[in-house]
């Protein structure tokens, strides 16, 4: 932190990552609120009340979902405690420079703390962590409890047993309807303990954990 109170830009941080930061207050008032908030997988977002509109939203929702995706854990840091959230919007981006990208809700609670932090680690889940993935989108300061870990390079938390991970800083922040678009500039990247590394070409040894039409789902071998 800078004089007065200031948040720095952490290295590797665009000065335009900058422009959407919370303030702290309105960090602590979202953190100390009694609302039954809960996320889930592409973090929720309401459904409208009114009629058409809902039909519209459940519309766009249930054929969006007949796209299959993996299903990540997006980490960070926050006052020295991990932090996390679910997250099925990621995608690669950029291969020169190395860029990949999520779409976190504007209600997340753990994006404004990854934000400020200025980085952030996507964890690959496998099969057999749903019941990770599960916890990680609820509120709460338990998301960790029982969760071995370990520390990448951005000081961002790497989740045990997952298939990959991607460290990363915020590289951009672009606003995009109800969610933000975040950028990010891989810092390390690597295979995780259920692949083979660079000696079989890193071949998974578990199952990705996928999500298709509003449920988890593996691949048929």
């Amino acid at each position: 932190m800078t004089s007065g109170g200031a948040a720095s830009i952490p290295d590797g941080m665009s000065e335009n990552a900058r422009e959407t930061w919370p303030s702290q207050e309105l960090i602590d008032s979202w953190l100390g609120n009694e609302l039954d908030f809960e996320l889930r997988l592409g973090e929720h977002t309401p459904i409208p009340d009114d009629p058409e509109a809902a039909a519209r939203a459940r519309q766009f929702r249930d054929v969006l979902g007949l796209f299959c995706s993996g299903v990540t854990v997006v980490t960070s840091v926050s006052d020295g405690a991990p932090v996390g959230m679910t997250c099925q919007s990621f995608s690669s981006v950029s291969l020169e420079p190395p860029l990949v990208m999520f779409s976190p809700a504007k209600t997340s609670r753990a994006w404004p703390l990854m934000q400020r932090a200025g980085f952030f680690c996507v964890n690959i889940l496998a099969a057999d962590q749903a019941d990770l993935s599960n916890g990680m989108a609820t509120k709460g300061d338990e998301k960790f409890n029982g969760v071995g870990w370990s520390t990448a390079t951005t000081g961002a938390p790497v989740i045990d047993g997952v298939l990959g991970y991607i460290d990363c800083t915020v590289h951009q922040v672009i606003e995009a309807g109800d969610h933000y678009v975040v950028i990010g500039r891989v810092k390390q990247l690597a295979f995780g303990d259920r692949t083979g590394g660079e000696a079989t070409g890193g071949v998974a040894a578990a199952d990705p954990l996928l999500f298709f039409s509003g449920t988890y789902t593996r691949p048929e071998r």
